[in-house]
């Protein structure tokens, strides 16, 4: 019995070897995944909220379906206009004299294809809607408002994903620690999102990191 104790000791000093290996290991290549998708999400998130932000100074107001904000950046144009300030004479009846009006003068210089200005020769903002690393071809959740904000209407926009969709692979033990995260480094909460249904902002809930990477 002595030889087959002796396997099943070593046997035994593998399994428990490995485990301790990946127990301490598995945080670590969780965390690289984690950052590579997330990079990858937050930048599609950020040619949303770009194009949602152009779509606004056109329309005045952001899209609610990503097949009306494609079309936009694909066809929309910006009008570049140049302001001076200019004045002229008019007659005043209370004081029955000519009197200086000072006035603002807009002139339009021309257009420029949104497409352009956003993405030069880049078509990425056609799949703008496609989530990275979603096994089943899962879009972002994309919903457009008009929310009332101290008597003033707000055009306002939400655009996100569940963590889950991205980390499909991952452990769960690590995905359920991740949507739990509450923290400036991080990106806090079960979602990645940019824009808010309910207040006036265009922010994205990630931490400024992912910001740096593009600079």
């Amino acid at each position: 019995m002595k030889p087959v104790l002796i396997i099943a000791f070593g046997l035994l000093s593998i399994f428990l070897g490995y485990k301790i290996y990946q127990s301490i290991n598995a945080p670590i290549e969780f965390n690289k995944v984690r950052k590579e998708r997330f990079s990858q999400v937050i930048t599609k998130l950020k040619d949303i909220r770009d194009s949602q932000e152009a779509y606004k100074t056109v329309n005045g107001r952001f899209a609610n379906n990503f097949k009306s904000l494609i079309q936009f950046v694909d066809t929309g144009s910006y009008t570049i206009t140049q302001q001076k300030d200019s004045s002229f004479m008019r007659y005043n009846k209370v004081y029955q004299i000519d009197l200086q009006v000072d006035t603002v003068v807009v002139d339009t210089l021309g257009f420029v294809k949104v497409k352009d200005s956003l993405f030069k020769n880049d078509d990425r903002y056609k799949s703008m809607m496609d989530v990275p690393y979603a096994q089943g071809g899962e879009k972002f959740e994309m919903k457009a408002d008009i929310i009332d904000k101290s008597g003033y209407r707000a055009p306002v926009f939400e655009a996100k994903v569940k963590k889950d969709v991205v980390l499909y692979d991952q452990p769960n033990d690590l995905r359920i620690r991740e949507n739990a995260h509450q923290s400036v480094e991080e990106v806090n909460g079960n979602e990645i999102k940019v824009g808010s249904l309910t207040d006036v902002s265009t922010n994205g809930n990630w931490p400024p990191i992912y910001d740096r990477k593009d600079q």
